[in-house]
């Protein structure tokens, strides 16, 4: 299984949404072996191999992807053409032929798209990226570029490290309200849930609850189907969530 489908936007004719898996690449160990990640150690051909595979599956190329050097901040880019920048964390457009993706090794993807407008929005969101409301931005984005309003928007909140297994530091843990964490195993520890804290930028915003999907594996407790920096210890390849309309 090279990726998984979104089933919030199974109802939207010529949107294509998936969220990639670690399974059917040419990567060996450690990135075994999906891994799509220009950023990592593993050889170029490898990746680009796997990313032929992955795009061919969609009926997609990898040249019609716009991404981004991520840099756990909450800048948003307005793409409207395909290539690869630095220094976003979202990427929003509406130029149809044209896919938005974010690479995730435990971070939060998060896959947005406006109905009435035909809009849609990548976003990534670790933690910093979740506390500097990097979601709230890209949807805020959407309405000021293409008018998006909530009731027209439907969200997929992907696979990410689950809060039992994400153990961070106070120093971590106080930009997040109390619904979003819990004390940890350890004095000063807390469990930190990546996916409630966005959620609820998303429900902010109004998007209306049940139009908002959210993922129930967790890239650290699944991590056979998927990459995990912090269980892999540093060494993990890359997941890659995408959204874009068929040309």
């Amino acid at each position: 299984m090279l990726f998984r489908t979104p089933s919030i936007f199974n109802q939207f004719e010529g949107l294509i949404a998936a969220e990639s898996t670690r399974l059917g690449g040419v990567s060996p160990a450690p990135y075994a072996s999906l891994n799509l990640g220009i950023n990592t150690d593993d050889d170029e051909a490898n990746v680009a191999e796997n990313r032929r595979r992955f795009f061919q599956a969609l009926g997609l190329s990898a040249g019609q992807l716009v991404s981004s050097y991520q840099v756990h901040d909450n800048k948003v880019l307005l793409a409207e053409r395909p290539g690869r920048h630095e220094g976003f964390d979202a990427i929003i457009t509406r130029q149809k032929g044209l896919v938005a993706g974010v690479t995730v090794a435990d971070c939060t993807p998060i896959l947005v798209y406006d109905a009435h407008n035909q809009a849609v929005a990548a976003i990534h969101a670790g933690w910093k990226g979740t506390a500097k409301q990097i979601a709230a931005e890209a949807l805020n984005a959407m309405a000021r570029h293409f008018g998006a309003r909530a009731a027209d928007c439907y969200a997929y909140i992907g696979s990410c490290i689950d809060g039992d297994n994400y153990e961070v530091d106070e120093q971590v843990a106080r930009f997040f309200a109390a619904g979003h964490k819990w004390p940890g195993r350890a004095p000063g520890k807390w469990q930190l849930d990546l996916k409630s804290a966005n959620k609820a930028q998303l429900l902010a915003f109004g998007i209306p609850e049940g139009q908002i999907e959210v993922s129930p594996w967790s890239t650290f407790a699944d991590n056979e189907h998927c990459f995990s920096h912090r269980r892999e210890n540093g060494m993990a390849g890359r997941m890659l969530a995408v959204i874009g309309l068929a040309p």
